[in-house]
């Protein structure tokens, strides 16, 4: 007993800790971009386009799949790059927001990173039918209106029901809620993850102090 206790000890030390089933989620990486415009900082949106297979439509920030043997924060330099047709090197990574894992199997690394100043912005159009930017005053002096969604899960067919207690419910079993917010600004809704993640970020720079401070 003793031994094995010993050889399991020495193979768990120092073990690098993962996700065991990350690869049942889409994992991707997010910038929130924050440019300048007027003399005033924005943080720049994506209106999805309407032929992507995969949330057409939708706001979102830049960003997308991270390859194999790449960063996170690489890969969101990267998809944003390719995205709003820009310079890698004109996208200053400042760091990592908090990773959000959702409910619906995705895994967001979100970054804030600046656009450089004389950045021109030339879209995809095949991933974006619009750009459009948010004032920070703006998103610091308004909060989100939140809703709720509500995860449930069944027994597809060949499930093996026989093996579980005959309580078990072989249609809809309700799990969990989980909040979901919204930014209204003009005609677009900014909401899901993306709200979620603009949130984090708003409530960051609150709280470091420099939106009391005035330096947009």
């Amino acid at each position: 007993m003793d031994s094995l206790c010993q050889r399991l000890a020495a193979e768990l030390t120092g073990r690098r800790i993962a996700i065991e089933n990350e690869a049942e989620y889409l994992n991707s990486a997010v910038l929130v971009p924050i440019i300048r415009r007027d003399n005033e900082l924005h943080i720049l949106f994506e209106v999805r386009s309407a032929s992507l297979n995969r949330q057409p439509g939708e706001i979102c920030f830049p960003g997308g799949r991270i390859e194999a043997g790449e960063t996170a924060g690489a890969a969101a330099v990267r998809e944003t790059a390719e995205e709003i047709g820009i310079a890698a090197d004109s996208i200053t990574l400042l760091g990592p927001l908090n990773y959000v894992v959702s409910p619906i199997g995705v895994i967001l690394h979100p970054f804030a990173g600046c656009l450089a100043d004389d950045t021109v912005l030339h879209p995809d159009p095949r991933e974006v039918a619009e750009l459009f930017t948010v004032p920070l005053p703006w998103l610091l002096s308004h909060e989100p209106q939140e809703g709720h969604m509500e995860v449930a899960t069944r027994p597809l067919p060949g499930f093996p029901l026989h093996l579980l207690p005959p309580s078990y419910p072989e249609d809809w079993k309700q799990r969990k809620s989980y909040p979901v917010l919204f930014y209204r600004y003009g005609p677009y809704v900014i909401w899901g993850l993306t709200a979620r993640i603009l949130a984090t970020f708003v409530k960051m720079v609150r709280e470091t102090g420099i939106a009391g401070e005035g330096k947009y």
